[in-house]
């Protein structure tokens, strides 16, 4: 390679490989593959008798990639540190520096936050030094989960059982789990009612005149009515009276759409309409973020950077959406000025809302060249990009009041009267109005109302839900717990130790992490406090923002940790932990097989190990038989991490399905048919004959039925 060569040095083979060919000859781009140096796992790694200086070594398996890069480099004319636009990725910048020989002085950084030709070529021109504030903050960050982690683990495994860990982060996090199933233990349901009655009001102008009134005031107060006997009371004297309208309230309201993704919002929106897990999403983001094989384009990044908590949109590219909106949609979809959204009070608003590079790349037109779930993600986010910058939705709204004697009922309606950015999209969180988008009628004051039935319909207030993946990073983003960076990896981390464990989208504490958890608050309480590690974070932003010495961060933290720590060691008492008992025998030695959570995830073991190490898996049935040949269906998950289902009998039998057939045949062709469920929570069973497709409609449990936002 001749002198004149540049080196560009990023991260990832994929990125490499979409960088290498917008730069074409002249430079040559190799990948890091991460982090090339870290802290040693076999040590604490951190020295706190001389004021917490860090050893470094090689990591393991990066020898030849690092031996290659030296190589590369001392051929180069120049070298480019590329790695991403965020703390981690000037860390990893520093770390070759170091390991390369190369002046931290030197202008040998280029940042892009969207892998373009233009983006990259534009960042190449301008080089930077290496900013050791972002490398400060990244050590800090790492030094702190370290103390933690290695510190606390130790006293963990005497304590509790071998193979467990504490982190920082992930500490915080499954307490917010375990304190979720607490408030749903101790929630105490509240009974009450509300009376609906149906109604006709002749001379209505509309497709209908019978109407659902309810309840609204009684003697001139809120009716309120948490007993039987207050509904029936309620109930009659809506029955005794004779009623007219007696006022009418018509108004106007606007929607705003929702500003453009951050990290936190993307995973939210991807678990509820996607049902995607955080992890997931964020491994086919950063696929569409490095670059995707475009027929006729070549290899392309369809999405700015991915770990960001900005909503803030550069102006070209709100210029951009504004031309494509009025030419694809009319101006009256245009608003007359940008929509200018602002973030939240912690974020750091360092990288722009996550966004598609090229608006005119619509989804449809790179949808030959992206796989399904890349497709799924990328229409969710250029949608709700291009929905930011379009014009409000409008509704009419009516509010009627009918009258008899001291009892008020009331008719609520809205009505779309312009779809506005609705046309393109709408939040996975919007609230369900009752009458919404159905043509609202025209009524007269003054005009008789005729009862035709009242009804008395009892409820309970529900405890608050459990957490799934998007609740959780949305309250541990509200809370100012972690980063962009780090939602994904730390909600995978306490499932994959077993302290959490997810089942139909929902979040629950297992025994280990409810006793891990009860440990940590009682010996640990400032380190699994919100509030603390909201203020760590924010100590770390400092630290990045030059306003404070990463050492002195350190400096505070550890000596009343050290403290608690050894008063820790000598109160925590050792916990007698109890594997659970399975119905299943083991067929080596014939003991009773118990659950134990290993690396990746719950299996059952022999409890007689080491003597006798017999494992089997977990099957899951599900409650329908095999249509082919009557044996029991499993939940199985594909090599691409999406699940199907099986028949036991395989490979005797080769039934499988996507969806989850259900044991009711349908009764129109006596097929078997599947469970559906809608984005609105409608739920249906679906005959599998394609002939066919008769639907029958079904009611789920609350539990079921709740929607991610609650």
């Amino acid at each position: 390679m001749a002198a004149t060569t540049k080196l560009v040095i990023v991260e990832s083979p994929a990125k490499a490989k979409t960088i290498a060919k917008f730069l074409g000859r002249g430079y040559k781009v190799e990948a890091s593959q991460g982090h090339v140096r870290d802290l040693p796992k076999s040590q604490l790694g951190v020295d706190v008798e001389n004021d917490f200086d860090m050893k470094y070594i090689t990591i393991h398996g990066r020898g030849k990639i690092l031996t290659k890069i030296r190589k590369e480099a001392k051929a180069a004319g120049k070298i480019f540190l590329a790695t991403d636009p965020d703390r981690e990725g000037e860390a990893i910048s520093w770390h070759l520096a170091h390991t390369l020989g190369i002046d931290l002085d030197k202008a040998c950084r280029v940042e892009f936050h969207e892998i373009t030709k233009k983006a990259v070529q534009n960042a190449i021109q301008n080089p930077r030094p290496i900013d050791m504030d972002r490398v400060d903050a990244q050590q800090a960050r790492r030094a702190l989960d370290r103390l933690v982690g290695y510190k606390i683990s130790p006293l963990l495994w005497a304590k509790v059982r071998k193979g467990l860990s504490a982190g920082r982060v992930q500490s915080v996090a499954t307490r917010l789990v375990v304190e979720r199933e607490h408030e749903i233990n101790d929630f105490i349901p509240e009974e009450y009612w509300d009376i609906i009655a149906h109604a006709v009001i002749p001379g209505a102008k509309g497709k209908k005149n019978t109407f659902q009134l309810k309840l609204s005031t009684l003697d001139g107060e809120k009716a309120v009515l948490d007993n039987e006997k207050k509904a029936m009371d309620a109930k009659a004297m809506v029955e005794s009276q004779e009623f007219h309208v007696s006022s009418i309230k018509k108004g106007e309201k606007k929607k705003t759409p929702a500003p453009p993704f951050t990290t936190s919002s993307l995973q939210q929106e991807a678990g509820r309409k996607l049902n995607f897990t955080t992890q997931k999403t964020m491994q086919v983001v950063q696929q569409l973020y490095e670059g995707v094989d475009l027929e006729g384009e070549g290899t392309q990044g369809l999405v700015t950077y991915i770990r960001t908590d900005s909503v803030r949109v550069s102006e070209e590219a709100v210029n951009a959406a504004r031309s494509f909106i009025a030419e694809r949609y009319g101006e009256r979809y245009l608003p007359e000025t940008p929509h200018v959204y602002k973030g939240r009070s912690n974020a750091q608003d360092a990288h722009e809302a996550i966004r598609p590079t090229d608006v005119n790349r619509t989804p449809e037109s790179v949808k030959a060249s992206l796989s399904r779930e890349q497709f799924q993600l990328y229409r969710l986010i250029y949608a709700r990009f291009l929905a930011s910058q379009m014009s409000f939705a409008q509704y009419d709204t009516l509010t009627m009041d009918v009258t008899g004697g001291s009892v008020v009922l009331r008719f609520y309606g809205e009505h779309k009267r312009f779809a506005g950015f609705t046309g393109v999209y709408e939040e996975g969180t919007d609230d369900q109005v009752e009458n919404k988008d159905s043509a609202l009628p025209e009524f007269e004051e003054g005009a008789e109302v005729q009862i035709l039935d009242v009804e008395g319909n009892q409820h309970f207030t529900q405890p608050p839900a459990r957490y799934t993946e998007a609740s959780l990073v949305r309250m541990m983003e509200e809370k100012g717990i972690g980063r962009p960076s780090t939602y994904a990896p730390t909600i995978t981390t306490i499932i994959a130790r077993g302290y959490v464990t997810r089942d139909q989208k929902r979040l629950y504490p297992t025994e280990l992490g409810s006793m891990v958890n009860q440990m940590m608050t009682q010996y640990f309480s400032e380190i699994v406090d919100t509030d603390f590690t909201a203020q760590m974070e924010e100590k770390l932003d400092h630290v990045e923002e030059g306003k404070a010495d990463w050492k002195e961060v350190l400096r505070d933290f550890y000596p009343d940790f050290a403290k608690t720590l050894e008063h820790a060691e000598q109160e925590v008492e050792k916990v007698e932990f109890k594997d659970e008992p399975s119905d299943e025998v083991c067929d080596k030695c014939g003991a009773q097989m118990v659950y134990r959570m290993g690396r990746f995830g719950k299996f059952l073991a022999c409890p007689n190990f080491p003597d006798c190490r017999n494992t089997k898996p977990i099957l899951h049935y599900i409650d329908a038989p095999c249509p082919q040949c009557g044996g029991r269906l499993l939940e199985k998950t594909s090599k691409k991490n999406r699940k199907f289902f099986g028949c036991e009998h395989y490979p005797d039998c080769d039934f499988v399905s996507w969806e989850m057939p259900v044991a009711e045949k349908c009764p129109q062709c006596g097929s078997f048919m599947t469970l559906k469920r809608s984005r609105k929570g409608e739920t249906w069973h679906l005959c599998a004959n394609e002939n066919c497709r008769h639907k029958v409609a079904v009611q789920e449990s609350a539990e079921e039925n709740m929607e991610d936002n609650e």
